[in-house]
């Protein structure tokens, strides 16, 4: 069981990893060993999430989502195949705990106080009238 939140754990069965040869510094290494993780998550069949959860979760993972509803996260910064297992799962992790997340309340609509505008106007006046200081002067000599 991976822990993501209190109320939310995914099963081990849930996820599954690929590895593939990763490209970049490894030297000889990298040509042999397979230290890129491809980690897929499926959302829309998981039992651990509750229905709101996948929604936001669907919206949140943008281009990792594909079409049957599977999230794709692919690490390969690490030249290890441990450190990039752990880094694709901290991502998975990180994605579930922002989507468990309550949405934010709705903002309420307040209009500005009559001193408020009254200010901006004031400052809008001064300002307008350093302006017409700096213009040339206009009179005949």
């Amino acid at each position: 069981m991976i822990r993501v939140t209190e109320r939310i754990a995914l099963h081990d069965w849930e996820i599954v990893e690929e590895f593939a040869r990763a490209s970049g510094p490894g030297g000889q290494n990298v040509q042999k060993v397979e230290t890129a993780v491809r980690l897929r998550f499926d959302v829309r069949n998981s039992p651990s999430l509750p229905d709101e959860v996948k929604a936001r979760l669907a919206r949140l993972a943008g281009r990792r989502l594909t079409k049957e509803g599977v999230v794709l996260i692919e690490a390969r910064r690490y030249r290890t195949q441990e450190r990039n297992r752990a880094d694709a799962l901290e991502r998975l992790v990180a994605l579930i705990r922002a989507a468990a997340e309550p949405p934010p309340p709705p903002r309420k609509k307040t209009r500005p106080t009559l001193a408020s505008k009254l200010r901006r106007l004031a400052g809008k006046k001064q300002r307008g009238d350093v302006k017409a200081l700096r213009a040339k002067p206009t009179g005949n000599l």
